[in-house]
């Protein structure tokens, strides 16, 4: 559904990676591991179509962004959803936040509908359901914790519905009990029959979490298969290193 293939990096003279191909597919999780600063946070960029690779090709249901029109690309950037490692919250209540997907992809004569009417859309409280803030719909962001805030962004990518949904680092800072909601609510993308790539440095969260597991070391995914297959049998032997902590960066 979402793919890179043969992609290429580089900032300057510094190759962040080379000829390298990743595919996520509907109805699965693809952990992204590898050290910091290896690129995962480049690799989910390009797959949300917001950065150009410098060489190679990434598509969306076969079709490459860059090779259409910029309406067009905008249109496909519009079916992948992503959550960065810091919540990004408006100046508004949780139900405005977590709505604002949904209004940006309607039509203008639905969006000035959308300000002036009232009641919560049941996406947006289908949404927050699935973060266990369905009651929250009143509250400022401003009052919301850290927790809270990166659970209210993960319901705003997901009430859209969107194809494909990108996680950077989604619970680095946070406490076990929202890192345990953020899961359960990955868990529930992934059942609705969104393609999950979730890039993350933790690799226990790789393993309770994730279908698949690609591993990003260098310039290169050094392995990519199902996660027991990945954390238990590697077939590579660098991959076998940094999962067992004999390769440090």
């Amino acid at each position: 559904m979402l793919r890179a293939t043969d992609v290429s990096v580089a900032y300057g003279d510094e190759t962040v990676f080379r000829d390298l191909s990743v595919e996520v597919e509907a109805g699965e999780v693809l952990a992204v591991i590898g050290p910091s600063g290896v690129g995962k946070t480049t690799l989910l960029r390009l797959l949300a179509l917001a950065a150009e690779p410098d060489g190679g090709r990434v598509a969306l249901d076969g079709v490459d962004p860059w090779a259409r029109s910029a309406s067009e690309r905008l249109a496909l950037r519009r079916r992948v959803g992503m959550v960065f490692q810091e919540a990004s919250l408006f100046d508004a209540s949780v139900a405005r936040n977590v709505e604002y997907g949904l209004r940006v992809r309607r039509s203008w004569t639905d969006r000035l509908g959308s300000l002036f009417g009232r009641g919560v859309p049941d996406a947006v409280r289908e949404a927050l359901d699935v973060v266990g803030l369905a009651d929250e719909t009143r509250r400022h962001a401003d009052s919301l914790s850290g927790g809270e805030a990166q659970r209210v962004s993960f319901a705003r990518a997901l009430a859209y519905e969107p194809d494909a949904l990108l996680l950077d680092e989604p619970t680095s800072d946070l406490d076990p009990r929202n890192t345990a909601v953020i899961e359960e609510a990955i868990g529930e993308a992934r059942d609705r029959g969104i393609g999950v790539a979730l890039a993350t440095h933790d690799m226990h969260q790789a393993e309770r979490v994730a279908d698949r597991v690609a591993v990003l070391l260098d310039d290169g995914i050094t392995e990519m298969g199902p996660t027991e297959v990945v954390f238990e049998d590697p077939a590579n032997e660098r991959t076998r290193k940094f999962i067992s902590g004999e390769l440090v960066y």
